[in-house]
């Protein structure tokens, strides 16, 4: 039973990474498949908006026969409760989990497994969350309005508050006065295969909220500019029917500060990368084996281009392989036609751990692309290594004719509204498209 329940385990780990579901992520230990770490990203035009939400499953050696036991992490160290159904200390409340009364047939079977869970989890980080709470649900009276409003803004300020700005702080080491810590010299020399891995803190979505993060910057702003409006800074939060002592969301309301914050987070993640680059060309005087990797994977590219007759460019900067930069020539026949863009992939002397950062120099209204530059793809997640496979998402990104309505790639809020609004806003984007085009052979 117990290899049985590893191998399902396993199994469905890896069917989630290979998902292209881009708001869950799951990772665990080489040694530990029963104990997994689960991200949710919050839904798009709900109070958790884009936040970063962690949930720590343990499974026994009965799974699936019986269900794993689920811990919210996203609890600023168990003072916030973030959703009648996901406490302060953690608890989370659903009846496939048993940890909550509910109705025949919804249950835990051996039929379900770590996906349901995390989309039943998901489902809970609703719109208007005030109706999770049994006896709520209906709950029309006008103080419930005014509760439910109320409730609203303080979860938005929250999820900002905790689940982005002060997860992101702590991974880029900025303190309470928004200075960044020293950062350990050469730490990318180190031999990680002589490091135990019970050693350091097992942080494996790290480097997807800092990418998430460059996605979602505009949406960030745009949260709390609508908080702004809605309150004003010093106000407390109001206390819901349903909260109680040691099982709340307390404190008061203060956008002015967050946006600071936020804005503080871009500057430093932008300075992150670009030091890249002389770290960089340490590990290239080293020989490091990322560096050898990297210059081998440009000479490959290189030729492949040549080989098949591919016009864009691509080039080291300053004969550095951890930046290139590639010329794209826009498709034919479509509205990138006749377009020249450049942009850079900025890579990290811990790739691929530590994913490539892709910047547009070039500037381009698209609904792929945000308006610092970052374009919104995925490369295939069995190729993170390879770079050509990122050169090709990003076109394949730019270029795609018909994608499919997904929110979670909202990277430029006024692109993709005009993208996906009627017919005079899609006239209205295209417009600005070839606009971009044009000039970028100016």
């Amino acid at each position: 039973m117990a290899d049985q329940s590893v191998f399902r385990i396993t199994k469905e780990l890896s069917d989630l990474q290979k998902n292209s579901d881009l708001s869950l992520a799951v990772a665990c230990r080489d040694i530990d498949v029963r104990n997994v770490k689960a991200l949710i990203i919050g839904p798009h035009e709900t109070p958790y908006e884009f936040g970063f939400f962690e949930f720590d499953f343990m499974f026994n050696k009965d799974y699936p026969r019986k269900s794993p036991t689920v811990t919210g992490t996203t609890t600023n160290s168990g003072r916030t409760r973030f959703n009648p159904n996901i406490y302060a200390n953690g608890k989370v409340c659903l009846s496939i989990l048993g940890t909550w009364r509910g109705d025949p047939g919804e249950q835990w079977s051996a039929a379900q497994g770590l996906e349901s869970i995390l989309l039943s989890i998901q489902s809970l980080l609703s719109t208007n969350p005030y109706e999770n709470e049994p006896g709520f649900e209906d709950a029309n009276e006008a103080s419930d309005k005014k509760n439910q409003k109320d409730y609203v803004q303080k979860i938005r300020h929250e999820t900002l508050r905790i689940s982005v700005i002060q997860r992101l702080e702590e991974y880029l080491g900025i303190d309470a006065g928004g200075s960044v810590q020293p950062m350990v010299p050469s730490d990318y020399d180190l031999d990680m295969d002589t490091l135990d891995d019970d050693s350091a803190p097992f942080l494996p979505f790290k480097d997807l909220c800092k990418r998430r993060f460059l996605w979602y910057y505009e949406s960030y702003l745009a949260a709390i500019q609508k908080g702004k409006e809605e309150t004003k800074d010093g106000q407390s939060f109001a206390r819901m029917p349903f909260e109680g002592v040691g099982n709340s969301m307390e404190g008061k309301f203060n956008f002015t500060e967050l946006e600071k914050r936020l804005r503080n987070i871009k500057k430093v993640l932008d300075e992150e990368t670009e030091r890249w680059a002389s770290e960089g060309m340490e590990a290239k005087a080293k020989e490091t084996t990322v560096a050898v990797n990297l210059q081998r994977q440009f000479e490959q590219v290189v030729e492949s281009f040549k080989r098949a007759d591919i016009p864009h460019n691509v080039e080291l900067v300053d004969n550095n392989p951890f930046i290139w930069v590639l010329t794209y020539f826009g498709k034919p026949m479509t509205n990138l036609d006749g377009g020249l863009f450049r942009f850079k992939l900025h890579f990290s002397p811990r790739f691929p751990e530590e994913q490539p950062r892709v910047r547009f120099e070039t500037r381009l209204f698209h609904h792929r692309i945000s308006p610092d530059g970052t374009p919104c793809y995925v490369s295939p997640i069995n190729k993170r290594e390879d770079v050509k496979s990122h050169i090709e998402a990003v076109i394949d990104a730019l270029e795609e004719e018909q994608p499919p309505y997904d929110p979670r790639t909202l990277v430029n809020p006024e692109a993709f509204k005009l993208y996906w609004g009627g017919t005079d806003e899609r006239r209205n984007y295209n417009r600005r498209l070839r606009r971009s085009v044009q000039q970028s052979m100016e």
